[in-house]
């Protein structure tokens, strides 16, 4: 469903819309890093299973730091290029006209000091779910800021058109330091709280 984003012109005056560069993976773990460089990838890359079932395992994420420990990834699965994102996740729920957006606990940010030194795939719990509610956390106003409305209902009336959905949510982020760069990361079409 994030293919649907790619074609959508967003911008606005002060806002980009994007999507994280990304790769389906089928099977094969041992041809990972050759897809990941003929596609250009830039390490970290998050691992998410193409297959979202409602089990625990569906939800858990991967974050691979070198190219030697792809091959340990279990497909099918999308990669995606990690953006630093000031830790915060934005739900925005879409039902029919109405829009609610809540603000969840995501992944920290990745630094030089993390590239340098570490190695291998981790694995990471269910993230982003309601007991990672920040709604009413002390944030740095920068990072905690909601997405502007306005956007948030052009992409909405967009998504409802291109996918034919009246009932679904967007994960979305905020690119650190680029505070009119929003990303949407996910796309559920049965979402959960």
């Amino acid at each position: 469903m994030l293919e649907e984003v790619a074609d959508l012109n967003l911008s606005s005056f002060y806002e980009e819309v994007c999507t994280p560069r990304q790769l389906v993976i089928m099977k094969d773990p041992s041809s990972i890093p050759t897809a990941v460089a003929m596609a250009g990838l830039t390490l970290p890359l998050v691992a998410k299973p193409l297959v979202v079932d409602g089990t625990s395992k569906s939800h858990e994420l991967s974050l691979a730091y070198d190219e030697a420990s792809l091959p340990m990834l279990d497909p099918p699965l999308v990669l995606q290029e990690f953006v630093n994102h000031g830790g915060i996740l934005f739900k925005v729920y879409i039902i029919g006209e109405a829009i609610q957006v809540v603000r969840r606990f995501s992944l920290p940010d990745v630094n030089t000091y993390d590239l340098l030194n570490n190695v291998g795939i981790y694995r990471l719990p269910r993230v982003s779910c309601a007991a990672a509610s920040a709604d009413h956390a002390d944030l740095d106003p920068r990072i905690a800021e909601l997405p502007p409305r306005p956007l948030l209902e052009k992409l909405g009336r967009e998504l409802r058109g291109r996918l034919g959905l009246r009932l679904f949510n967007i994960d979305m982020i905020r690119e650190l330091g680029a505070n009119d760069r929003y990303y949407i990361i996910d796309i559920n079409y049965f979402p959960g709280v």
